[in-house]
């Protein structure tokens, strides 16, 4: 028997870690897999202090992306990516092997693998009608489950939630924390329920840089959340949890200039949207949901065998198979103009 066998926590040995999009697949020249932008926009970084540790939180970031948010600069959180977020609340509010987290499944992997990472359970209250929050069945969930993970707009389904069925789940579950993961907010037509954090002390907001602003790789997202849940997740915070490139090139993608720019790029995307939603009409793909997001997901014949069949001419779409209700459905994300034309014409020519 190795060390590891010998000395590792027991309730590792049956998790299976997240299947991200670099994790599961490699290569190709084309990455429609995982909801990244393909813009990749430039910036300026200072070497003048990469010698020195960065700040615990840079009030500046902070400061730039509470005015982006429309909330106070002390109801933010920075973070490496929101994921990291994800982890804060779970360590913050949870005891191992005592309390519960709340799902809605199919949903983002990470919440329930960084709850069984810390032998913390998992509850699951499946969407329904098209999905929408069974909001009923969450609130009475919800009185054994220390928080609540709601995905608006969804990953993987790409609709948003119902905002009265959120705020249903937060006036009827005072006792139990509701996140609301916003990762793709900018890409929908609903509004943010950021300003609803004076309202609802039980209320947290997760954002990221990862997908609208095309910063995936510099992996900095931002925790929402009244002053008294900020204060507690500092304490369980890495010392330096952002590393100063990262600081810089966020603060320079929080100005003006750069935020116009961001807008022009999601209206792009948009259309491009709506583009290749028509033009895949005209293949055997059934739409699976709206999309207010920067993917579309659809249902085909054999999810593997056609995601197989893209990556050996080098183009990367993700199967979702393996979430709930999600059988033989691929998420294809939105691509450049040049990206979404070579993905018409390879389904095209697939389903000749």
């Amino acid at each position: 028997m190795s060390i590891v066998d010998q000395l590792q926590r027991q309730h590792l040995k049956q998790l299976t870690p997240y299947a991200s999009a670099r994790r599961s697949m490699s290569g190709g020249n084309i990455w429609l897999n995982a909801n990244e932008s393909p813009y990749c926009n430039s910036y300026s970084v200072d070497d003048g202090k990469l010698n020195r540790y960065p700040e615990f939180q840079s009030q500046p970031l902070n400061q730039a992306y509470a005015d982006y948010a429309g909330v106070k600069a002390s109801q933010v959180l920075s973070s490496r990516g929101s994921d990291e977020g994800i982890e804060l609340l779970i360590r913050a509010f949870c005891e191992p092997a005592a309390d519960k987290v709340l799902i809605c499944p199919p949903t983002y992997g990470m919440y329930a693998i960084s709850a069984k990472t810390f032998a913390v359970g998992v509850t699951e209250v499946p969407l329904v009608n098209n999905g929408q929050l069974d909001t009923e069945s969450v609130i009475e969930a919800s009185a054994e489950c220390k928080v609540i993970f709601l995905c608006s707009p969804s990953n993987p389904l790409g609709n948003a939630l119902n905002t009265d069925d959120i705020e249903q789940v937060l006036q009827h579950s005072p006792r139990s924390i509701v996140v609301v993961d916003e990762a793709y907010i900018e890409f929908s037509s609903g509004n943010s329920v950021a300003n609803w954090l004076e309202r609802y002390p039980n209320l947290v907001v997760l954002r990221t840089l990862s997908k609208a602003f095309a910063l995936a790789g510099i992996r900095c997202g931002f925790l929402l959340a009244n002053d008294d849940i900020i204060e507690l997740l500092q304490k369980v915070l890495a010392p330096y949890p952002l590393p100063d490139p990262t600081v810089q090139i966020a603060i320079q993608a929080l100005q003006p200039s750069s935020l116009k720019r961001l807008q022009q790029q999601v209206t792009t995307l948009l259309t491009e949207r709506e583009r290749l939603q028509s033009a895949l009409q005209q293949t055997p793909l059934k739409l699976v949901s709206e999309s207010e997001t920067n993917f579309l997901l659809y249902q085909c014949e054999d999810a593997a065998a056609l995601v197989a069949a893209l990556a050996g001419n080098g183009l990367l779409i993700r199967n979702q198979s393996a979430q709930r209700g999600l059988y033989n459905v691929v998420r294809i994300t939105i691509g450049s103009a040049t990206e979404n034309d070579e993905l018409i014409q390879q389904l095209r020519d697939y389903f000749l």
